[in-house]
């Protein structure tokens, strides 16, 4: 059987050194509330040589691609396999990676702790060098648990009842990306921020290493298609860039996303290249002027699309990466230049497909769930992980935007609310000041250089009306009585449409099965085929013809279990004469 996700899982960090340790592991399940880590039960199965149960890594256990299937509630999952680290690792630390695991994640190597990990939607990796030996076998142990119920925890569209339902979905436990494990030396890089200044030509690489010592320095070598271009030195300091000029640079964009492909390497005090990492950058500037965003100094109108990154097959998991490239075709091929990624981290590597094929993207949390208005815990818990996200992602061109909560309307503590909603925003800023931030995309905004609104209405001239910049009373705001004034930022319509159909289930009036509700859409269904054209057309007319919306995102790419508002099947097939669809939404460029 072929190995699932064989493709390296950091397209802009990769070393030639790794293990990909996707494929069956050993399991077993808990579906009741979580053991604390130090009960005996806990720590019994930490120590496990083999479970009862095979599991395809990195599928989750309710999915299908996983060989389990299982939607009933997981509450603690641990996972088992054997690992052999090559004696030819010697000398070097070893890396143990995990794309993504939900939510609680705790590593045992041959019964040992090694560490934990508290966020279920961004990558961490462990140094187990103390706990393994080159040309060994041992047994790693991963035990993770997850409570959906107490407000602690970003969750998404994972569903708290038993069932999927509305507008949420079958629930995603354990690991759900890519396991590997690296080689890198001891003096090797931790992590490079590369930063592209497009008015100045030249590129900012900003390295942090494992660790430094006296004589190491560290060079960049960049090439274009195969080209050299340019290349800089320097010594080995954390946080101390180094320039790389690049005079006449090829800037990314929708239309030419160039990528400058960047060798990094790191040689100790005799000259002797202790670190070799691959990577690539796009040259490429996102400011805000005025009330317009701007690409490269020149103004983007946002044609998006929600995608929510669900898979029929494997829920939060992409079946594979040419399943990543397809959804990005799939959206171009329907007239939208990007997406505004929903209530879910995407892995990595379709970050990279966006950046390979030019498709623009807001880079979003999977922050429902958590209770905003609890100081303490459920904040903790945001911020850490949130932090983590930004330095995952904060290199790739693709993404324009960031945007930490979506529809944040539990205002129980109002001043809980807005210390959550002004630290997220903060910590982007001091993350990656180079892009702007949308604080909650629709509502409750407190600080946000985007300024965005959801509506739903389906009538065309009502909504038209709506989104009116009227006298005396200004832009629309979803809730003007908490939200932050408008003062003239760039305005986006980032949730409308939703129109059903699914000519299965188009008059069945969301009827609902116990828990489950069958099929839905916004507002009432389209009788006919031409009827959804036709308000399709008007609804998208309505916002194009108005000059102070800078633009907007169509829900959405796909059905999605039983919301089937998609632009496409769940299974990815097509609903519509697509030149039609496509013409519809390039209504304005």
């Amino acid at each position: 059987m072929p190995q699932p996700r064989p493709e390296h899982p950091k397209p802009q960090f990769m070393r030639s050194d790794w293990i990909n340790l996707n494929g069956e592991w050993t399991f077993r399940t808990e579906m009741r509330p979580p053991f604390h880590l130090l009960t005996d039960a806990f720590e019994h199965y930490t120590a496990s040589t083999g479970f009862d149960r095979t599991i395809t890594v990195p599928f989750a256990p309710e999915s299908v691609l996983s060989g389990v299937g299982d939607t009933e509630f997981v509450t603690a999952i641990w996972y088992h396999r054997s690992i052999e680290v090559p004696a030819d690792w010697s000398g070097r630390s070893v890396l143990l990676h995990f794309g993504a695991v939900y939510y609680r994640a705790s590593i045992y190597i041959d019964g040992v702790y090694v560490g934990q990990h508290v966020g279920g939607s961004v990558s961490f990796a462990l140094d187990v060098s103390a706990h393994v030996k080159p040309g060994g076998k041992h047994d790693l142990v991963v035990a993770v648990t997850s409570n959906l119920w107490d407000g602690t925890q970003p969750s998404g569209k994972q569903s708290v009842k038993h069932g999927h339902y509305g507008c949420f979905y079958t629930r995603t436990t354990g690991i759900w990306q890519t396991v590997w494990m690296e080689a890198v030396d001891p003096l090797g890089l931790h992590s490079v921020q590369s930063i592209a200044d497009v008015d100045a030509s030249r590129f900012l690489l900003i390295p942090r290493f494992r660790s430094t010592a006296s004589g190491v320095r560290w060079q960049a070598a960049v090439s274009l298609n195969g080209d050299d271009v340019a290349t800089a030195d320097g010594v080995a300091v954390d946080g101390v860039p180094l320039v790389v000029d690049v005079p006449g640079a090829r800037l990314w964009s929708v239309d030419d996303p160039a990528l400058y492909s960047i060798v990094l390497r790191v040689t100790d005090a005799s000259g002797r290249t202790v670190d070799e990492v691959h990577s690539y950058a796009g040259m490429r500037k996102v400011h805000i002027d005025g009330n317009r965003l701007f690409l490269n100094n020149e103004p983007v109108y946002l044609r998006f699309v929600l995608d929510q990154g669900f898979y029929p097959d494997g829920i939060w998991t992409a079946p594979s990466d040419d399943a990543l490239r397809r959804d990005i075709e799939l959206s171009k091929a329907a007239g939208f230049n990007g997406a505004r990624l929903h209530q879910k981290v995407f892995e990595e590597r379709f970050l990279y497909w966006a950046d390979r094929m030019g498709y623009l993207l807001w880079g979003e949390s999977a922050s429902w769930g958590l209770d905003y208005c609890m100081d303490g815990m459920p904040h903790r818990n945001f911020l850490s992980e949130w932090g983590e996200i930004v330095e995952r992602d904060r290199n790739h061109p693709s993404i324009i935007a960031w945007t930490p909560f979506n529809e944040t309307r539990h205002y129980r503590d109002p001043r809980a609310h807005e210390r959550l909603h002004t630290d997220a925003y903060s910590l982007c800023k001091a993350l990656d000041p180079t892009r702007p931030v949308n604080d909650a995309s629709g509502y409750i905004h407190h600080i946000t250089d985007l300024y965005t609104v959801h509506d739903y209405t389906q009538d065309p001239v009502a909504f038209s009306q709506k989104m009116d910049d009227q006298p005396g009373r200004g832009v629309f705001v979803n809730h003007p009585q908490w939200d932050a004034p408008y003062r003239g930022q760039p305005y986006y319509v980032d949730e409308f449409g939703g129109i059903k159909w699914n000519p299965d289930t188009q008059h069945d009036g969301g009827t609902s099965v116990g828990q489950n509700t069958i099929s839905w859409g916004y507002g009432v269904a389209p009788r006919t085929l031409e009827e959804f054209y036709a308000r399709l057309e008007a609804l998208v007319k309505a916002l194009t013809e108005k000059d102070h919306i800078a633009g907007w995102c169509y829900t959405q790419l796909t059905d999605v279990e039983q919301e089937q508002n998609g632009i496409y099947f769940y299974d990815r097939t097509p609903k519509f004469d697509m030149e039609r669809i496509s013409t519809i939404f390039r209504m304005r460029t």
